[in-house]
C-alpha cells in the first residue's frame, strides 16, 4: 500500500502544479500547507490524500485529469483522454438529443462495418475506423449517461 500512496501523490502534487498553487488554493478552499500535505511524502503525512472534490475541481481546471488518471491505472483501466472537456460542449437539448445522436452513430457504425466486410476480410485500417466510430459511440453514451443522471436528480 506504501507504493500506492507514493503513487497517488505524485499525480497530486503534478495536478496541484498543472493548476498553480495559488489558483489551486482558490478552487479547494485549500491553504499552501494543507495541499502540500496531501503530496508529501513525509511519514508524519504519509496517511494524508486529497479529497476527492478537490480532485474533481482542480482536474476541471487541469489540462489533464492527473490524479483520475493514475486511479484508473492503478486499477489496470485504461481511459481514452479527449480534447474536448464536458462543461464546454453545448449540452442543451437532454436525452432526446442524445437518443438522435446514438442513432446516427450506431448508423455510421454499422456503415463503416458493411462496407468492411464486403470482402469478407476487415483490414488493418477499417478496424481502425471502426474502432473511431465505436470510440464517438461510446462517447454519445456516456453524455446520455450524464444527462439521464443530472434529470433523475
Amino acid at each position: 500500500m506504501a507504493s500506492v500512496g507514493s503513487y497517488l501523490k505524485k499525480h497530486s502534487e503534478a495536478l496541484v502544479k498543472d493548476v498553480g498553487i495559488e489558483a489551486a488554493c482558490e478552487l479547494t478552499g485549500k491553504s499552501k500547507a494543507t495541499l502540500g500535505r496531501y503530496y508529501s511524502h513525509n511519514e508524519e503525512h504519509g496517511d494524508r490524500f486529497m479529497p476527492i472534490d478537490a480532485v474533481a475541481a482542480l482536474e476541471e481546471a487541469s489540462s489533464y485529469p492527473h490524479v483520475t488518471s493514475a486511479l484508473a491505472e492503478l486499477k489496470g483501466i485504461s481511459l481514452s483522454y479527449n480534447e474536448s472537456r464536458r462543461n464546454e460542449s453545448d449540452r442543451e437539448g437532454g436525452v432526446n438529443k442524445d437518443v438522435i445522436a446514438l442513432s446516427q452513430r450506431f448508423a455510421m457504425l454499422m456503415a463503416e462495418y458493411n462496407q468492411s466486410i464486403e470482402d469478407g476480410i476487415i483490414t488493418m485500417n477499417e478496424a481502425k475506423r471502426m474502432l473511431k466510430e465505436t470510440a464517438a459511440l461510446q462517447h454519445v453514451l456516456i453524455e446520455m449517461k450524464l444527462h439521464l443522471e443530472e434529470e433523475s436528480i
